[in-house]
């Protein structure tokens, strides 16, 4: 594996697939693939359908690191992305973070917030894509594709919403900082989201 990889497997403290239900959600989803390609589909699906969105579900329950999310079943964008790192990562496959900037509402008079989504990179045709498992209702709808990206939201420039079309191998720190002091969801998807990442 090409060394600058590395860091993309590497488990942390957020990124904690050596807990063992991670580690043993990873190897059933393994069980069930036949591919890498299907390994990624696969954990894709279950942490987009299977672990609810806090916000969707008025889930006021903070979880943070990959073994909060998957023991609590709900967890916002950020610590999906962090479920959905570690369980490709306890699989040998390369996994980061990326974020967009987004309004809260429809309008930008609403606020702003940065949303967390993951990079997955693809060995057999040796490149990255992003895909986002934040959760789809009736008006979100991401889906898995390694042909274009159909994440989630779609970034609106004029209303000073942008892409960071970043790469991170960790969490992003002031992220993981408002979860760590954060005791209800709901209040701080309301009232303690950053709006941007500097």
């Amino acid at each position: 594996m090409k060394e600058e990889l590395l860091k993309y497997l590497q488990a942390s403290k957020y990124v904690d697939y050596e807990n063992a239900m991670v580690r043993e959600r990873a190897a059933m989803i393994k069980f069930y693939s036949e591919t890498e390609f299907d390994i990624i589909r696969n954990t894709y699906y279950f942490v987009r359908d299977k672990v609810k969105h806090s916000w969707d579900v008025q889930d006021k329950r903070v979880t943070i690191s990959a073994s909060d999310v998957l023991r609590e079943g709900v967890g916002i964008c950020w610590a999906k992305a962090n479920l959905f790192a570690a369980l490709l990562r306890a699989n040998g496959i390369p996994s980061g973070f990326s974020h967009q900037r987004l309004t809260l509402g429809d309008t930008p008079d609403t606020g702003y917030c940065i949303h967390g989504l993951n990079t997955v990179y693809l060995s057999y045709f040796d490149k990255w894509i992003r895909l986002d498992a934040r959760g789809n209702t009736e008006k979100i709808h991401a889906e898995f594709s390694t042909e274009e990206e159909k994440l989630a939201f779609r970034v609106i420039p004029e209303y000073d919403e942008y892409d960071y079309h970043d790469n991170l191998a960790e969490p992003n720190k002031k992220l993981m900082e408002v979860l760590e002091n954060s005791t209800d969801a709901l209040y701080m998807y309301q009232h303690a989201l950053p709006d941007t990442l500097d």
